[in-house]
């Protein structure tokens, strides 16, 4: 039997968590845009990651997955209901039981195994939302297509839902109490500049933050030697960065739209001097992966190297700006 979340309107998003988190807020009460939802979450950051276990090097411009939607919950006093389980039909009773009661559910997936994806790439750190089941469909909110409702056979879904692997989660659900207001958002976005540029500036590691650009700028060189696959190795990596649910420019573009909400509200000449380094920053982000893409098409090791050394300004620019902010 069909069961439809009655007053169920989607939100249009960028990028999938923030785009889940969006979907999931607005029902409960509460509308921000998609920048304001990715700074309040502390989204921006970067990872250059390579492991024996990988074929090719993965470059994120981004937290890590869940950890979005924790942030956002802690700023703004939301209240986030999280399931997990490895049992999958404890994993559709949980999700059921919700639309049942009239609550759209966020799901983390792989979007592998999604009927409406076409890419043949695992990615299971993907987000959407459930708003409605009938006897052989899932109907979603999600980033894929325009008007952003979807529909896929529960059959894929389970396996998405279940799905092994790098940012997977075990049928991890989650839900969003009501609200009746938000907080003030001017505290919130103060902490949350703040600690987003802490961490970013002081990563665990070599290979996150500002220093994980300075990496990606001396192993982007060695690609040609790592790949099995140049072409395809490559072209799939600029894909990645740019077209891949990050909003654009690796997410830069979506931290600077945030940083111009920022200015707006609390006319901060560091804000403002920031948004406008990110304004700079955004289009040379472009330029890296449509540098890494040609290298892919064309064998240029030239272009590698240019983007190496734009990949190095950007550290500087980047570096700059989140001092601005910290």
């Amino acid at each position: 039997m069909a069961k439809m979340i009655e007053g169920f309107v989607p939100y249009q998003g960028k990028h999938c968590e923030t785009t889940a988190m969006g979907n999931l807020l607005q029902f409960a009460g509460g509308q921000l845009s998609e920048p304001m939802l990715f700074g309040l979450g502390q989204g921006l950051g970067f990872i250059y990651w390579d492991s024996k276990r990988t074929d090719f090097p993965f470059i994120g411009g981004r937290v890590k997955p869940d950890e979005l939607t924790a942030n956002l919950a802690n700023r703004l006093e939301l209240t986030v209901k999280i399931q997990e389980t490895s049992s999958v039909n404890k994993a559709w009773q949980n999700v059921r039981s919700c639309i049942d009661r009239g609550l759209p559910v966020g799901l983390k997936l792989d979007s592998y195994y999604l009927d409406y994806f076409t890419n043949n790439v695992h990615f299971a750190g993907h987000y959407a939302v459930l708003y409605g089941v009938d006897d052989e469909y899932a109907y979603m909110a999600d980033t894929k297509q325009q008007g952003g409702l979807v529909k896929t056979r529960l059959t894929s879904l389970t396996a998405a839902r279940n799905a092994k692997g790098p940012m997977s989660s075990r049928n991890r659900s989650f839900t969003l109490e009501p609200i009746d207001a938000l907080p003030p958002l001017a505290p919130a976005i103060r902490a949350s500049l703040t600690k987003n540029a802490h961490d970013y500036l002081h990563p665990p590691i070599r290979n996150i933050g500002n220093k994980g650009i300075v990496k990606m700028s001396d192993e982007i060189l060695k690609w040609p030697s790592r790949s099995n696959n140049i072409e395809h190795d490559l072209c799939l990596a600029a894909l990645l960065m740019e077209r891949a649910g990050t909003g654009g420019a690796l997410f830069r573009n979506l931290y600077r739209d945030f940083l111009k909400e920022c200015v707006d509200q609390l006319e901060d000449p560091n804000i403002e001097q920031a948004h406008r380094l990110f304004t700079a920053i955004a289009p040379m982000w472009v330029n890296v992966s449509a540098l890494i893409d040609h290298a892919g098409r064309t064998g240029s090791h030239q272009d590698l190297q240019q983007a190496s050394k734009l990949l190095l300004e950007i550290a500087d620019k980047e570096r700059a700006a989140m001092e601005l902010l910290l």
